[in-house]
């Protein structure tokens, strides 16, 4: 009787652990998912996801297969002055606002590779191919005139290997350079710009130190240009808005920067500004400065710190956080634990000489 019951139990204790291990997944505690290259099928996905999708930049990218690197940390590289040199040598290729078009998507072991608006390098069509061949002589069909390609590139650089990510966390991943929301192509541009001048923008004005895309955005393109010297023979670019009997408006750009506004009203008045009212390089350092006060105020998260809790459990609310020690505090080597006595090491002080010594010869001195 006692062997048949121990029989009963085991398999009864067999038959649980069984089920239990066929329990589906969600029921159990999930395991911490690891980072892992990305799979075949995810590769489809993301070059189906990301071809021919549309977006705004929020970044000026620079003609050429330099383009611009943003890094799994979410840097940017060039940016500042390197961004600016680049810009400056290659010309732009997309200002910010632009409407982009991810043409081509390459995928490496460790980045990337999108390239915006037919990227850097113009590519041959497949009727540029063709050679036609017929009683001995051949004929190619006519090429193009070579032309001046002015996409460019974007490269997002991991660690080691590329993830297995999705096209949407990806898309996410390219908010600092990329838009991919459904904003119009001035919502986007606003979005990159100081407060002051997109309050402006808004409002159609504009401001002394504002740049030309600025004015662009805020009052539109105009045909009346006039190029021109100064009374101290330095080049300017004049754009007129408006004609009589309306007010006209007189920009006056020295380089890409507003140097003067005039405007001439109706009534015989003349407002000429020319003072800086806005400055767009402290405006952006400042902001910048901010970004990074943000970022330094964020507690980064601990990697791989050691714990006893199991996967996807979470900390008790009920218990109160836990601190760090303080540091000890910097104690002053002669102060001592009154209960430990004085050191060994300390010699005890010498007794001080007499303020009146006995004269030579006393016979009460000491040792006398």
């Amino acid at each position: 009787m006692g062997i048949r019951r121990s029989t009963v139990l085991f398999l009864l204790a067999f038959a649980l652990s069984a089920w239990a291990d066929s329990k589906p997944a969600d029921s159990q505690a999930a395991p911490q998912a690891k980072r892992q290259p990305m799979s075949r099928q995810t590769r489809y996905y993301v070059i189906r996801g990301l071809q021919s999708e549309i977006a705004f930049a929020r970044k000026p990218f620079p003609m050429g297969h330099q383009g611009l690197t943003l890094h799994e940390d979410g840097t940017i590289t060039p940016s500042g002055s390197q961004l600016e040199k680049a810009m400056g040598a290659l010309g732009p290729s997309v200002h910010p606002g632009d409407r982009v078009t991810i043409t081509d998507v390459k995928i490496a072991k460790d980045y990337i590779l999108l390239e915006l608006n037919g990227g850097p390098e113009k590519k041959k069509r497949w009727y540029e191919h063709i050679q036609v061949g017929a009683g001995g002589s051949t004929s190619v069909t006519p090429q193009e005139p070579p032309g001046n390609p002015r996409g460019s590139l974007l490269i997002l650089a991991f660690k080691n290997f590329v993830p297995d990510i999705s096209p949407d966390a990806l898309k996410q991943m390219m908010q600092p350079v990329l838009d991919f929301s459904s904003k119009s192509a001035t919502e986007a541009y606003l979005d990159t710009i100081p407060p002051k001048a997109k309050e402006a923008i808004k409002n159609h004005e504009v401001l002394v130190g504002m740049d030309q895309d600025m004015v662009v955005y805020a009052k539109g393109r105009t045909e009346r240009k006039i190029r021109e010297n100064d009374e101290q023979g330095k080049p300017y670019e004049e754009w007129i808005y408006g004609e009589p009997p309306q007010d006209v408006e007189f920009v006056r750009f020295r380089g890409q920067e507003v140097v003067q506004v005039k405007i001439m009203k109706v009534d015989g008045e003349k407002i000429v500004r020319t003072e800086k009212e806005i400055d767009l390089k402290e405006m952006r350092e400042t902001e910048a400065r901010k970004r990074d006060r943000e970022k330094a105020a964020k507690p980064e998260p601990a990697a791989n710190r050691p714990t006893l809790k199991r996967p996807g459990e979470e900390d008790d609310p009920a218990m109160p956080p836990r601190t760090a020690p303080p540091p000890p505090t910097t104690l002053d080597p002669n102060q001592r634990d009154p209960t430990l006595g004085p050191p060994r090491d300390q010699l005890p002080a010498p007794n001080p000489p007499s303020q009146n010594p006995a004269p030579p010869g006393d016979p009460n001195a000491p040792g006398g």
